[in-house]
């Protein structure tokens, strides 16, 4: 028989975030180079390059999007300047959650006293992101992504 695990007594459903799946996720990267020699050359990772040194991939099982997201690209989303502000943790890694109600997560995670840096912007392909950063210093987007959305 296989062994079955406990629920988590930590795990409430008591808030208005429903998480849907894992939209993506990565490092953020100082160092271009360094990044991509580890992740192409000593990993094998294949990956599509758009502009500005952004790399990604949806080929890796188990995440929909997979980038090594520069730095100054993810300042450049948050703050529209390529610089990330010095009074605030600069973040090693990015993580997209699809939840079912991007607003209602943006207005709970703001009650909650989490300081959002971009609030429900809809980007040029569609998506509409909160961004914020976790305790842990990630940099969190909760998002609505209508490409990687089941067609029903």
């Amino acid at each position: 028989m296989p062994n079955r695990r406990k629920e988590n007594p930590m795990t409430t459903t008591k808030n208005k975030i429903k998480v849907l799946f894992v939209a993506g996720f990565g490092p953020i990267v100082r160092d271009q180079k360094l990044s991509e020699k580890f992740y192409v050359e000593s990993l094998g990772l294949s990956f599509n390059r758009e502009e500005g040194g952004y790399l990604h991939t949806e080929r890796i099982q188990g995440v929909k999007h997979f980038a090594l997201w520069p730095l100054a690209q993810a300042a450049q989303s948050c703050f529209g300047t390529d610089a990330w502000p010095k009074d605030l943790p600069v973040p090693h890694s990015w993580l997209e959650l699809d939840v079912q109600d991007v607003e209602a997560a943006s207005e709970e995670l703001k009650s909650e006293g989490y300081k959002l840096l971009v609030s429900m912007r809809k980007e040029p392909w569609g998506q509409i992101v909160t961004r914020l950063l976790s305790p842990e210093g990630i940099l969190v987007g909760v998002t609505y992504t209508p490409s990687m959305r089941e067609k029903k």
